[in-house]
C-alpha cells in the first residue's frame, strides 16, 4: 500500500481525492488545502486526515507520494520539496507558466533521481491510447497527419480564466502533449498560430481567446493541425485523427450510452455526448493512477513525464510567438 498526500481541493482535486481513497493500492493519508475547512469537509469524508500545512507531509517518512493538483503557481515550490524529501510525485498540467522557472527547477532536482508523473490524461484514455498501439503496429503505414479536436461545452469562470495563462497554457497544452505521443521520436519542428473571438467579447478584455487552431508540422515532415474552441453547442466535443499512408485510425467522441433512435423524422439519432472532463475521462483518470503506483512500486517511467510538461509549455510558448509575429516559429527544446 502506498502512502500518498493530496495538495489542492478545487475541482479536479477533489475527484483525484475521491479516486486516491478508493484505489486498492493507495492510502490518502493526509489532504492539505488553504481552504481548512474544505480539507477538514473532504478529510471526513474520505476518512483521511486534514493537515494545517504541507511540511506535515514532507516530513512523515511514511509517505511516499505527493500528488499535486494545487493552483499552478504553487507547482514548482511543491515539486522541489517533494523531490528534496525524497517523495515520488504527480504534478497536474502544465507544471508552471513560465518556462524560466520550470528550467530552474529541472536542474535543481536532476541529481536527485526524481520520480515524476505529469497529469496528462489523454494519454491513457483507452480510444486515445489505442490509436498509439495501433501506429506501432504499423496499422496504417507512415503517418502522413495528425488532427486534434478539443472543444469544451461552455467557458471555465473568467476569474479562472484571468490566472489560467491564456488557451494555449491551459486548453490546448493538453494537445500539444497528445500529438507528441503520437510522435514519438518524430519531434515538432514548427507551429503557426491564430485565434479568434467571435461569440463572447469578453475573452478580449482579459486578452484570451475562445476559439485557436494550430498547424505545426513534425521534424520527418508529419502535418498536424489542432482546433480548440472553449465553447460547443452540442457537448464536450474530443476526436482524434491519424491518417497515413495505408489507412486511418479514429478516436471519437463518447456518448451518454450507445443508443441510437431512428424515427421517420430523424436517423441515426444518439444520446448527448459525456459531460466535460471528469466524466469523458473517468477511465484515463484511473489508469493514471496504476501509473503512478507502477511508477513508484516497479521504479518504471511514466507514461507521461516531467520533461513531456516542459516540452508542451515550450510548444504553447512558440504558439504565442507565433501569434504575435503572424509567421511560423521554430521550435527549439533546449
Amino acid at each position: 500500500m502506498i502512502n500518498i498526500a493530496i495538495f489542492g481541493l478545487g475541482r479536479i482535486g477533489k475527484m483525484h481525492a475521491e479516486n486516491l481513497a478508493k484505489h486498492r493500492n493507495f492510502n490518502l493519508k493526509y489532504i492539505y488545502d488553504i481552504d481548512k475547512n474544505l480539507a477538514k469537509k473532504i478529510a471526513n469524508k474520505l476518512k483521511s486526515n486534514p493537515i494545517s500545512q504541507p511540511s506535515i507531509a514532507f516530513n512523515d517518512k511514511k509517505i511516499h507520494a505527493i500528488f499535486i493538483s494545487s493552483i499552478t503557481s504553487t507547482h514548482i515550490k511543491f515539486i522541489i520539496e517533494s523531490v528534496k524529501y525524497k517523495k515520488a510525485v504527480f504534478c497536474e498540467k502544465p507544471l508552471d507558466l513560465s518556462i524560466k522557472k520550470i528550467n530552474q527547477c529541472k536542474k535543481k532536482i536532476s541529481k536527485l533521481n526524481p520520480k515524476i508523473q505529469l497529469g496528462f490524461n489523454r494519454r491513457y484514455d483507452p480510444g486515445h491510447n489505442s490509436l498509439k498501439k495501433e501506429l506501432k503496429k504499423n496499422k496504417i503505414g507512415k503517418l502522413e497527419k495528425i488532427i486534434i479536436t478539443s472543444r469544451d461545452p461552455a467557458p471555465p469562470s473568467f476569474k479562472y480564466l484571468k490566472k489560467s495563462g491564456g488557451i494555449f497554457k491551459d486548453m490546448m497544452i493538453h494537445d500539444f502533449d497528445l500529438l507528441r505521443f503520437y510522435l514519438g521520436n518524430d519531434e515538432i519542428k514548427s507551429i503557426f498560430a491564430s485565434t479568434s473571438n467571435m461569440s463572447d467579447k469578453r475573452f478580449d478584455k482579459i486578452k484570451d481567446f475562445e476559439l485557436a487552431s494550430c498547424i505545426i508540422k513534425s521534424k520527418s515532415g508529419v502535418q498536424c493541425v489542432i482546433t480548440n474552441s472553449r465553447h460547443c453547442s452540442f457537448g464536450y466535443d474530443q476526436r482524434v485523427e491519424l491518417f497515413g499512408s495505408k489507412g486511418m485510425l479514429i478516436s471519437g467522441n463518447k456518448n451518454k450510452n450507445e443508443t441510437e433512435i431512428h424515427t421517420k423524422s430523424n436517423t441515426s439519432q444518439r444520446k448527448p455526448l459525456l459531460n466535460f472532463f471528469i466524466d469523458r475521462y473517468r477511465e484515463a483518470y484511473e489508469l493514471q493512477l496504476n501509473d503512478l503506483f507502477r511508477m513508484i512500486k516497479n521504479k518504471s517511467k511514466p507514461l507521461a513525464s516531467f520533461e513531456d510538461g516542459r516540452r508542451a509549455l515550450i510548444v504553447a510558448n512558440a504558439a504565442y510567438r507565433s501569434l504575435k509575429t503572424k509567421k511560423k516559429v521554430i521550435i527549439n527544446f533546449n
